[in-house]
């Protein structure tokens, strides 16, 4: 598998026969849903890069930085039976910061103002300053990213379109245990039993999607909090129907908008994050 630690050594490397370059990024801690991601790339273009790097300005805690889950030798692994149609960017923090590890700061409208906005502030400031990094390093024809974390999906299109790069951003659909849970690197920081509670998360979420034209959002959302704060150690930090287009959370529907719900949970320690859009039945 060809490793390059410099974009400048990658362009390099890329023949300018490829017709078509397709980027993944992450931040290591692969898992199902990341090779999903890599898997479609590797149908839609001739070559694919995918990018490892833990970015630190994402992060509102060190603690949480500290602790996230960062294992090269196994990622490699697990990346071995693509070898072939990958090229791997694994970058040092030099090369992404040159002058300092600093976020840039950006204007995002109401994507960036609720839900994980809200609860980690400059947390996408830093997650657009990579993106935007990875983005005019690598000029990547497609970008593929997972709807599990659907708002930082919408603050990368909306980056793409400010920027004016052109590049096609594709939305992929959340991959989640046979329970329901949707996959994330941080899962792994969970114990077998919050693992086993946590398929409450989405078990609700569904429930709460058959309950669309009979509930008001305030019982929606008692709902949801009341079956996952059922289980010891689970904690909701927040709840919102917002609507798909601008993330406004609203507190009611109107029948010609598309809304989807927005939760994150704690677990003990460990955040889990998920979104549902909202269907009228």
């Amino acid at each position: 598998m060809v490793i390059f630690h410099k974009a400048s050594e990658l362009q390099k490397n890329l023949s300018s026969s490829a017709t078509s370059i397709g980027l993944v990024p992450t931040m290591g801690g692969l898992h199902i849903g990341h090779i999903s991601l890599i898997q479609k790339a590797i149908k839609d273009n001739m070559r694919v890069i995918v990018s490892i790097y833990v970015n630190p300005t994402q992060f509102n805690q060190s603690e949480d930085l500290e602790n996230y889950p960062m294992n090269i030798e196994k990622d490699l692994k697990i990346l071995m039976p693509f070898k072939n149609n990958l090229i791997l960017y694994i970058p040092n923090h030099q090369e992404i910061y040159p002058t300092g590890i600093s976020s840039k700061k950006y204007d995002f409208g109401s994507l960036s103002v609720h839900m994980e906005g809200k609860v980690r502030p400059g947390h996408f400031d830093g997650v657009a300053t990579i993106v935007e990094a990875l983005f005019k390093k690598i000029k990547p024809d497609k970008a593929y990213f997972g709807e599990k974390d659907f708002q930082q999906l919408q603050i990368v299109r909306a980056l793409n379109k400010m920027l004016n790069l052109g590049i096609e951003i594709i939305g992929c659909t959340t991959i989640r245990t046979s329970d329901g849970l949707a996959l994330s690197s941080r899962n792994s920081l969970l114990s077998s039993k919050q693992i086993d509670n946590a398929k409450v998360v989405y078990e609700a979420l569904k429930y709460i999607n058959t309950k669309v034209s009979d509930w008001s959002i305030k019982e929606m959302k008692y709902y949801f909090k009341s079956k996952v704060e059922a289980h010891e150690d689970f904690k909701l930090e927040y709840f919102y129907v917002v609507n798909q287009c601008d993330l406004v959370p609203v507190s009611f529907l109107d029948p010609k908008k598309e809304y989807r719900v927005f939760i994150a949970v704690f677990a003990g320690k460990t955040r889990l994050i998920d979104n549902i859009k909202l269907f009228r039945i």
